[in-house]
């Protein structure tokens, strides 16, 4: 999130858009039910009326994997209409940057497309720029090759019977949507738009993200109250394992991964360290080499030194696409041998589950770390197969849960928060951290015997053990300690002197010389003593801050520095002024020459620096050079979709990568003829994810016991099908048997002149627990988004009938 759960109370429109609020986030929607009654609008836009629809004051549906083309009809509107904020768009966007002569775009495809390749040569989107190498600007707006003129030109094609014909969107309903929440653009109105996987799972997650944002940059609602681009994360700690580098490609605070062209620290820096010349730009990403060399010392230690480049050559290298879809195709093949998967259930949670099940069967180990025999522990005995057949070794490790361990989690919002143990883990459950910690050890102690390549292992610093515990127990406030990071010497930093092992009292202070470590720089600031009182996870404070817009800087901590609202600097004009006096972020108060109110994004006075200081040059991104599918969101279809794209002769995302068994073979998706009925899959207040811990809980299991698929009466009516039939839904990956929910929450569309129906289906449910189900990831398709990787599971093709009875 951009703002944070308390701050939608402070919206004066809220969009709810590829998200069930509040069904899935029941207690957060609170928030929504306070901007209510202070007066706001609620939106909701989804293809099923879901119990957020009927909170909302207006609903309009579209159909699954259409967001683009809904919001880019939003973006026209508020260009045509006169709704966006200038003044915020040409000082804080790079609307006015005008972009290189060579850029194309004809037929839904980018200038530098390789069709062989599945890619783009990216060099035709860059700026043009001076001598100086800094890119040339028109801020009258007018120049033909401006952001500005180029973002409307490309959206003006997005008009309402184009869009409403696509996302099958009725016009008025539409047409409403669009005229509220752009009214938002107002300097002293705010829209906050919400999200979640409806949005992200896809095969353009990405732009679709992207399109939100950019909308919300010419309304001028980024920065501000009750404003932002904000992730709805489907579990508590989403957001703290993603800043900690779950994912594959990068570093703990989102430093990029080393890869194979890099054979020195200082190929790298010069690689991820971006350059400005803009003495404006503030260019914070520029800090890289404090934060790289901070953490190579958090994990290397005293080996970590100059003369061998703070220990980056022992550092693996990445050089192929190691992200969830490309994991499970190597497994698949038998190029990984050995899985640990913490808490995961990939067997239901995975795009064309049944494949991932044989993929499963293909590893010599595997290790599962779980509250539960969840599918995944259990797949060598799935329905099918036989156990003699499969040679993998299995091992279930019981894990403790949340209530049974201390440490952090972090919200949606970015506040880390410390919890504390309840109850002990029964038996021999134990945490995560302790499971790791015993693994870490007994590896090393096995490297220090002999081994190849053996120094990054029997070199990490790797020292949580509890003071004085025999067992050596982890202790998290250690590792917490670490995160932040301390000094690993005396040294003087800013005029100020610290002795080693003091605690970075934040970012700012890190160096690239080795003098400081840290785990994480984003979390500098969050462990600042060598006390359990210095944990800023910990405070519990319930004042606010002196604007009064729900802050609350003494409840727990947030990343970075305490800031609640992010790209704060662009909530006020360019002399420090609020854009709305009544509800600011941040102020100047020239008379003190100082912010006030939130941490600001930077403490330079107004208009000394850019706001978006991230960004090397310092400015919005209307225009995003570096994405994989294109500087601006097109609309494509999904890779299974009922009709031929109306946009262009590009039917699906052109950069995605596509994957075949062998070179050659058919297309592994479903064709609309065979399969012509849309699918999404989506998630209950009843259950979570993958089901282990909810279908194992008896109270749960007996409130939502079974599998189901919600469909429309008009697909029922077409079927012979009633309510609480058994169903048979298939798709080109396989099939699965659920009940029927005939609902009129699920409507269907007219497309290209036709009945388009559509069908949710619930995907927490597998064979183990009590209650039992098939899933409904045997369904969805092994392909995902351009960026990111993130499956498709939200948009796809199936067939429907009524499965026959067992004869009594």
């Amino acid at each position: 999130m951009t703002n944070h759960w308390i701050d939608m109370a402070n919206a004066d429109v809220v969009m709810v858009c590829g998200s069930n609020v509040v069904e899935n986030h029941p207690i957060a929607s609170r928030w929504l039910q306070k901007a209510r009654e202070r007066g706001a609008v609620i939106l909701s836009v989804d293809p099923r009326y879901t119990r957020t629809s009927s909170f909302a004051d207006h609903y309009c549906r579209l159909r699954s994997g259409t967001d683009i083309a809904f919001v880019g009809g939003m973006i026209r509107y508020a260009l045509e209409n006169n709704r966006i904020h200038s003044e915020y768009v040409t000082n804080y966007t790079n609307a006015s940057f005008i972009i290189s002569p060579d850029f194309e775009f004809h037929e839904g495809l980018f200038s530098g497309y390789d069709q062989e390749a599945r890619s783009y040569d990216k060099s035709s989107w860059a700026y043009e720029c001076d001598a100086s190498g800094a890119p040339l600007r028109d801020e009258t707006l007018a120049h033909e090759r401006c952001v500005f003129q180029l973002l409307k030109k490309h959206f003006d094609r997005y008009d309402l019977r184009t869009v409403c014909s696509i996302t099958g969107a009725p016009e008025d309903a539409y047409e409403k949507i669009c005229d509220l929440y752009t009214s938002s653009g107002q300097a002293d109105k705010a829209g906050t738009w919400l999200y979640a996987m409806g949005a992200t799972q896809s095969t353009h997650g990405a732009q679709n993200i992207r399109t939100y944002a950019m909308l919300q940059l010419l309304l001028g609602n980024i920065g501000v109250v009750g404003g932002g681009v904000n992730a709805l994360r489907g579990e508590s700690n989403v957001q703290g394992s993603t800043d900690m580098a779950l994912l594959f490609h990068i570093l703990p605070g989102y430093l990029k991964n080393p890869n194979a062209s890099d054979q020195s620290l200082e190929q790298y820096l010069k690689r991820c360290t971006p350059v400005s010349n803009d003495p404006q730009s503030a260019n914070w990403w520029g800090n890289t080499p404090k934060y790289m060399v901070s953490l190579l010392k958090a994990w290397f230690g005293e080996h970590a030194t100059p003369e061998n480049n703070f220990a980056f050559d022992w550092l693996p290298k990445h050089s192929v696409n190691n992200s969830y879809i490309p994991l499970f195709e190597a497994m698949h093949k038998g190029d990984v041998q050995g899985l640990i998967l913490f808490g995961q259930n990939p067997a239901v949670s995975g795009p064309h589950a049944g494949r991932e099940r044989e993929a499963l069967s293909r590893l010599k180990w595997m290790i599962a770390v779980d509250l539960f025999e969840t599918e995944t522990a259990g797949f060598w005995k799935r329905p099918g197969v036989n156990a003699k057949d499969i040679d993998t070794e299995v091992f279930l490790l019981p894990a403790a849960a949340s209530v049974e361990k201390e440490g952090s989690i972090t919200n949606s919002g970015r506040w880390a928060q410390w919890r504390y143990k309840a109850v002990e883990p029964p038996g021999e459950a134990r945490p995560d951290l302790w499971v790791l910690d015993s693994l870490c050890r007994a590896v090393r102690k096995e490297y220090q015997a002999g081994g190849v390549f053996p120094e990054p292992i029997i070199h990490l610093h790797w020292d949580y053990a509890l003071e004085g515990d025999p067992h050596h127990e982890p202790d998290p406030h250690k590792v917490a300690r670490e995160v932040n990071g301390y000094f690993t010497r005396k040294t003087t930093v800013k005029g100020k002197t610290f002795a080693k092992g003091d605690q970075v009292p934040s970012f700012a202070y890190l160096t690239d010389d080795g003098a400081t470590c840290s785990g994480n720089w984003l979390y500098c600031n969050a462990y600042t003593g060598p006390e359990q009182s210095d944990n800023r996870m910990a405070r519990r404070g319930k004042d606010d801050a002196p604007n009064n817009i729900g802050l609350f800087p003494e409840w727990s901590w947030c990343w970075p520095v305490n800031r609640r609202i992010l790209y704060n600097r662009a909530s006020v004009d360019l002399e420090g002024r609020p854009w709305n006096p009544q509800r600011f972020v941040i102020r100047w108060n020239p008379v003190k020459s100082s912010w006030e109110g939130d941490v600001p994004d930077g403490g330079w006075p107004p208009g000394a620096k850019h706001p978006f200081i991230m960004q090397p040059d310092g400015h919005g991104q209307l225009w995003a050079r570096f994405l994989a599918d294109g500087p601006l969101p097109e609309h494509y279809e999904p890779f299974e979709s009922p009709i031929v794209n109306p946009m262009s002769r590009s039917q699906n995302n052109p950069a995605v990568k596509i994957w075949r068994e062998k070179p050659g073979d058919k297309s592994p998706f479903g064709d609309r003829e065979k399969f012509p009925i849309v699918a999404t899959t989506y998630r209950m207040t009843e259950h979570w994810l993958g089901g282990a811990l909810t279908r194992n809980t008896p109270w749960l299991a007996e409130l939502v016991p079974n599998v189901f698929a919600e469909i429309g009466t008009g697909l029922a009516e077409e079927h012979g099908i009633s309510n609480g039939d058994k169903i048979i839904v298939e798709s080109a990956r396989g099939q699965i048997e659920v009940y029927a929910l005939v609902s009129s929450r699920i409507p269907s569309f007219k497309l290209e002149g036709r009945t388009v129906h559509q069908a949710g289906l619930v995907w927490h449910f597998g064979y183990q627990g009590i209650a039992k189900g098939d899933s409904a990831n045997m369904l969805t398709p092994n392909v995902g988004d351009a960026n990111t990787m993130i499956p498709e599971f939200k948009a796809f093709l199936c067939q429907i009938k009524k499965a026959e009875r067992s004869p009594a």
